[in-house]
C-alpha cells in the first residue's frame, strides 16, 4: 500500500451509521489499507429468513496511516472521526488487529460481544487455524467462546472454541512482584 511508512499504525475510524461497507471502499481507493472485520448472522423476519454480513463494531473500522498525514481520512465520505484519548492520537494494539483478523479469516463463529471485558480467565489458543488468538474464557449458553477486546473502543466480540484447544496464559506478576501464577482451569 502506498501510505503504509515506517510511521504508520492501526487506527480506529468512526463511520456514519451503517456506512462502514463503503468507508472501507473509499479508503482502499485511495490506497489505504483498511480492516473491516465483519461477522456473519441469521436474522429472521415474519415472510422470510435473511443471512447478513454485518460489521462486528458497527460504526468503526480500522486503517493503518500515519497520523500526521491523517487529512485525506477525515475528508472520506462517511468519516465522522479518527478515535483517540481526549487529544493525543492513540493507535490501535497491532495485536488486538491481529487477532481479529485471524478469526475473520478463520471464518469461526463470531459475534459483537453484549459487554466489554478486560478482566477474566486469559487462555490461548493452542491449535488450528486461531493458533496463539489470546482472550478472556467464557461460557455462554453452554458453550465456550473466547472473547477478544479492542480496548480503545471498549467493544468485544466472541469466538465459539472448543475448550479442549485452549491453553491457560501465565498471569503477570503482581504489583507487589509476586510470583506468576498460572490460572485455573
Amino acid at each position: 500500500m502506498q501510505h503504509c511508512g515506517e510511521n504508520s499504525h492501526w487506527f480506529a475510524v468512526r463511520t456514519a451509521s451503517g456506512r462502514e461497507r463503503f468507508v472501507a471502499g473509499q479508503l482502499q481507493a485511495k490506497g489505504y489499507e483498511e480492516f473491516l472485520p465483519i461477522y456473519r448472522t441469521r436474522r429472521q423476519w415474519s415472510d422470510r429468513i435473511k443471512d447478513l454480513e454485518l460489521p462486528l463494531f458497527p460504526g468503526y473500522l480500522f486503517c493503518r496511516f500515519d497520523f500526521n498525514n491523517r487529512l485525506p481520512i477525515l475528508v472520506t465520505p462517511g468519516v465522522k472521526l479518527i478515535v483517540c484519548y481526549g487529544k493525543q492520537a492513540t493507535p490501535v494494539n497491532e495485536s488486538e488487529i491481529e487477532n481479529l483478523r485471524k478469526v475473520v479469516a478463520s471464518g469461526a463463529a463470531a459475534e459483537p460481544h453484549d459487554k466489554y471485558l478486560a478482566v477474566g480467565e486469559r487462555v490461548r489458543i493452542r491449535e488450528g487455524s486461531l493458533a496463539g488468538v489470546e482472550g478472556i474464557l467464557v461460557d455462554v449458553k453452554n458453550s465456550w467462546r473466547i472473547v477478544l477486546s479492542v480496548e480503545l473502543l471498549q467493544r468485544s466480540v466472541s469466538v465459539e472454541l472448543d475448550r479442549a484447544a485452549i491453553e491457560p496464559v501465565l498471569a503477570k506478576r503482581t504489583a507487589a512482584g509476586g510470583p506468576a501464577r498460572k490460572a485455573a482451569g
